[in-house]
């Protein structure tokens, strides 16, 4: 069970906060998103799921395992972030097999994951490098990766944001046909409230480093109860009907 469970987790960088007293939950293959300011908390929830970042107080689960002390390559977690975070001097094929490598993977197996993450996605001309790419092909090679690590859960911060409308419409679109195929738990965080929308099955909206509101899409964007909330859909012509 790919379940994130945050039991009044802190994080706090000396004496900031930025993460206070979380408590939120996760469940299996849901696709779930997180909004809110620039500074709320959410970039650096995410890093804590990752591993990226250390909780300072309280217990972070993933499934029925306490992960606070295991170290990222533990995790099965994979990450996705807005600027591809490809490595230019490497081929697609290593760059999709780097994270295998350091997690010991047999050579015949890493072959193997690549080569299947690779068709998934449509990759071909594996020995081409991330400057021969488009910003959509880059993309798919950063989520690519994270699917021949095979891990239960992806973390994607801002992952589409850097892309023009029809080719972030592609990558949701296949973001939501490798959780169908794979059973993926997705946790996101995303300012456009249109991709919210389309993509999360539960929005948390973070303000200063806590929870505010939680629902659905359709509880949040039609019917919001909390005061930041209404301002925050106000303040995006379209975001609210």
């Amino acid at each position: 069970m790919a379940t994130v469970t945050f039991d009044h987790v802190w994080k706090r960088f000396g004496e900031f906060a930025a993460v206070k007293d979380l408590q939120l939950e996760i469940q299996d293959a849901e696709f779930m998103v997180l909004v809110g300011p620039s500074g709320c908390g959410k970039t650096t929830s995410l890093r804590m799921i990752a591993g990226l970042e250390e909780v300072t107080e309280g217990n972070l689960k993933i499934g029925d395992r306490v992960v606070n002390d295991i170290a990222p390559k533990d995790r099965d977690i994979a990450m996705v972030f807005q600027s591809y975070a490809l490595y230019p001097h490497m081929s697609i094929y290593d760059n999709m097999a780097f994270g295998l490598k350091l997690r010991k993977v047999p050579k015949a197996e890493i072959d193997q994951r690549v080569k299947e993450a690779a068709r998934i996605l449509n990759l071909e001309n594996l020995q081409k490098k991330p400057r021969e790419l488009s910003g959509g092909q880059r993309q798919r090679v950063a989520i690519a990766r994270a699917l021949a690590l095979e891990p239960d859960i992806v973390v994607l911060d801002e992952a589409v944001s850097a892309l023009d409308v029809i080719v972030q419409a592609q990558i949701l679109d296949l973001l939501a046909e490798l959780q169908n195929r794979l059973g993926l738990t997705y946790l996101f965080i995303s300012h456009d409230l249109a991709v919210v929308r389309l993509v999360s099955d539960e929005v948390h909206v973070m303000r200063a480093g806590r929870i505010v509101e939680s629902g659905p899409p359709e509880q949040i964007f039609d019917a919001p109860q909390d005061g930041y909330t209404r301002e925050l859909l106000a303040a995006i012509p379209g975001a609210a009907r």
